[in-house]
């Protein structure tokens, strides 16, 4: 909680204003039982009715009052809690974009979806109304009992005897509230995930005809949810009617004790009516103790939920002190680099230099490590040993931002906004022309289809992509990279799904690129046999390294993936020669 106070700390104003109202509230409602007292005592009993005039019109002044003050209070509070959810969701989702893709790797997007939603909205309400009610009662509780005292010790006494076990059993049912939401919390965050990810493969699912299997699966989470939520409403029926029968008890003995000592003469009707009005004020709190526990509780769960993320150190992250290459011309080098991943050695002992403008091709096996290594140039992870070098400085000492601002980057997985084509394709840069879309579009065949879309580049695609079909994403992907104009551009598998004309065509268009250090990771011959180098990796290691008839005389690996693929060996001779 005391991490949530510096975010209020900046609205210091927005809280101190309805807390003044809420003060001044509490004050009129302080008057309210004392009016009630003096008209049975003086007007109805005495017969001053000359007073009653009076004593009417301050009732309809507090009347009026608490509703003025109602509303700041209110209005103030919940603006006040709507200011700090909006810093604190800022906050939380500004610094899981910092956060390194390993952290992605081993956290379900559900998970994440849970902390950014529902438990920021948890912190919201107990900030924009919970804690403003809980501080009310609180003063309350202070004030009624003192008037309470002053009216008649020995009734007051009697009736406050019972507000230590109350406070006992509200302190116990705080602790065990607390890990049953903690409990919640985790298991909401594995149902958002699962529901996230039937919904994100709904197509895969009905191909396959296992919506029954999902339905199952979707049920058995569902139910943990539901029976952890039995377990926190167990725990509340257990505390809350003892809270309540305890704070009527109190009611009770007013009514024993207070009329006893108006039959002794010991204080009067008025002074009796006014003593149970302040035990009402008191009794509202308790009724209410088990809800204002039950919201800090699962405010407080929410809290670890969200600080356990902004307190995961981003492992990659811009030095203090970074050095900036002159300029970016492209080159890109591994000196003996090793990488790991999850205790596994991926990449041994890499050694590559890629010159400013060449084109390198890296093939390999499945699991050879392709990707982990195009994935260490933009820095998605860093290397273990060795040193890796982007324009003759380690990327280690660069800043961050530079380094991937200057590396265009198509991914296997191609990823699409629900958003406009156009904005899609212009994600990587701010500003564009016309002229530069044109281009690019051309140049990557998305004008191919792009003139079938209803609305042209302002189409609005589904999300990831939905609609387009995975040639078409991938060109778009393509484009993207390219009307990002970066010295370095990385495909890691890009044009898998493209037919061979296709390809081709971005081939051609890529060739008159000649500024740009190209580095690509295929499968296809087709894709990377005019390579300026072609790199094959195996367990790690490069097992071959040559340009396209280089390697096809050395007939080692890809010799024979080069047969597999034409399947046709007097081809592949002819190739050589």
């Amino acid at each position: 909680m005391f991490r949530l106070l510096q975010y209020t700390k900046k609205y210091k104003f927005l809280f101190i204003t309805p807390i003044f109202a809420m003060f001044i509230l509490i004050g009129l409602d302080m008057l309210n039982p004392y009016i009630t007292g003096v008209i049975i005592d003086k007007v109805i009993i005495n017969q001053e009715f000359h007073r009653l005039n009076g004593l009417l019109l301050l009732l309809i002044g507090i009347t009026l009052g608490r509703a003025i003050f109602g509303y700041i209070r209110e209005f103030m509070f919940d603006y006040a809690g709507v200011q700090v959810g909006l810093d604190l969701r800022k906050d939380l989702f500004d610094h899981i974009q910092s956060l390194p893709f390993e952290y992605f790797d081993q956290t379900n997007t559900g998970e994440i979806m849970s902390r950014t939603t529902r438990d920021v909205d948890n912190v919201w309400e107990v900030v924009g109304f919970v804690a403003g009610f809980f501080l009310e009662q609180i003063f309350y509780v202070i004030v009624a009992t003192s008037l309470m005292y002053m009216i008649n010790w020995q009734l007051a006494l009697a009736c406050t005897v019972i507000f230590p076990l109350l406070a006992y059993l509200a302190v116990k049912m705080d602790r065990t509230m607390g890990k049953a939401y903690e409990e919640i919390s985790d298991q909401d965050a594995i149902l958002n995930t699962k529901a996230q990810e039937n919904i994100a493969g709904v197509r895969l699912v009905k191909s396959l005809n296992r919506e029954s299997l999902e339905k199952k699966k979707f049920r058995k989470e569902n139910h943990k949810l539901f029976e952890l939520n039995v377990n926190r409403s167990r725990i509340l029926g257990n505390f809350q009617p003892k809270i309540e029968f305890l704070s009527y008890s109190s009611t009770i003995l007013v009514i024993l004790v207070g009329g006893f000592l108006v039959i002794r003469q010991q204080m009067s009707i008025g002074e009796l009516v006014a003593f149970n009005g302040y035990v009402a004020m008191l009794v509202w709190p308790m009724r209410f103790l088990g809800w204002l526990t039950n919201s800090l509780s699962r405010c407080n769960a929410s809290l670890k939920k969200i600080f356990g993320i902004m307190d995961q150190e981003p492992s990659i992250k811009s030095p203090d002190l970074p050095i900036e290459p002159d300029t970016r011309q492209g080159s890109v080098e591994f000196r003996n680099v090793a990488f790991s991943y999850d205790q596994e050695q991926i990449l041994k002992d890499l050694s590559i230099k890629i010159k400013p403008g060449s084109t390198v091709a890296i093939m390999g096996a499945t699991g050879s490590g392709k990707s982990s290594l195009v994935n260490l140039v933009p820095r998605y992870y860093d290397i273990d040993h060795g040193i890796l070098l982007v324009d003759g400085i380690d990327v280690r000492k660069q800043d961050l931002r530079s380094l991937r601002e200057n590396i265009s980057v198509v991914m296997q997985d191609t990823f699409l906004f629900s958003d406009t084509l156009y904005a899609n394709l212009t994600f990587g840069r701010d500003h564009v022309s016309e002229e530069e879309v044109r281009q690019v579009i051309k140049d990557s065949k998305v004008d191919d289809f792009v003139h079938e879309l209803p609305d042209g580049l302002n189409t609005v695609i589904g999300e990831r992509g939905v609609g387009l079909s995975g040639g078409q994403k991938q060109r778009v992907s393509i484009a993207r990279a390219l009307l990002k104009k970066c010295p370095i551009l990385i495909f890691d598998d890009a044009t898998s799904a493209l037919d061979m004309e296709t390809e081709f065509s971005i081939q051609r268009a890529l060739k008159q690129r000649t500024a740009i250090t190209k580095i690509i990771v295929a499968h296809r011959i087709s894709a990377v046999k005019d390579a300026d180098e072609i790199i094959i990796l195996q367990d790690g290691k490069i097992s071959e390294r040559g340009n396209h008839h280089q390697l096809m005389n050395r007939k080692g690996y890809y010799y024979r993936l080069f047969q597999n693929q034409l399947g046709d060996v007097a081809l592949a001779k002819k190739e050589v020669i």
